[in-house]
């Protein structure tokens, strides 16, 4: 059980670098064309016709991976915070807390459905590179994959407390 908890763990780690890294070369990227941009709209010494399609992709990218990547950090921000605090009992809120998760599995649920149809259904091409659209909306079903995956995990993860709370919990 050690061993297949320790392979989770790396592939964890693993999805969740993969997701940090595309999310700061996206960034990166971005700054540098939008500067790009700048400067070339006050010394117009080449054409930057191509920057919008490109800016859509990084931008999707960024947002799409970059939350992905606070789902299975935990880092967004959470109304249940100041719930949680004023429930005593630590299996009634590891019971609310799986209540919050499957409302977040039904989010992630439908964004992944839609997000998925959307793709399929793409189509077109961009103007200047002939990007398949699909490219660009690729993030959205691939990131609400990762978002229903982490959100059973965290659903499985409350449920086992729910029988078994940690060791000193109040």
């Amino acid at each position: 059980m050690g061993k297949i908890m320790n392979s989770l763990a790396f592939i964890d780690r693993l999805v969740l670098n993969a997701l940090k890294v595309v999310t700061i070369v996206s960034f990166v990227l971005l700054t540098i064309l939008i500067t790009a941009n700048v400067i070339v709209r006050f010394f117009p010494v080449v054409s930057l016709h191509w920057f919008d399609e490109i800016i859509e992709l990084l931008y999707a990218y960024l947002v799409f991976y970059g939350a992905a990547a606070l789902w299975i950090l935990r880092g967004h921000i959470s109304v249940g915070d100041w719930i949680e605090k004023s429930i005593a009992n630590p299996r009634l809120r590891h019971l609310y807390r799986t209540f919050i998760e499957l409302m977040v599995l039904a989010f992630a649920a439908v964004f992944f459905y839609y997000s998925l149809r959307l793709t399929i259904l793409a189509l077109d091409v961009t103007n200047v590179f002939a990007i398949p659209k699909r490219v660009l909306y690729s993030c959205m079903p691939v990131a609400g994959a990762l978002m229903m995956i982490y959100s059973l995990r965290n659903i499985a993860v409350e449920i086992i407390r729910i029988g078994k709370p940690k060791e000193g919990e109040a």
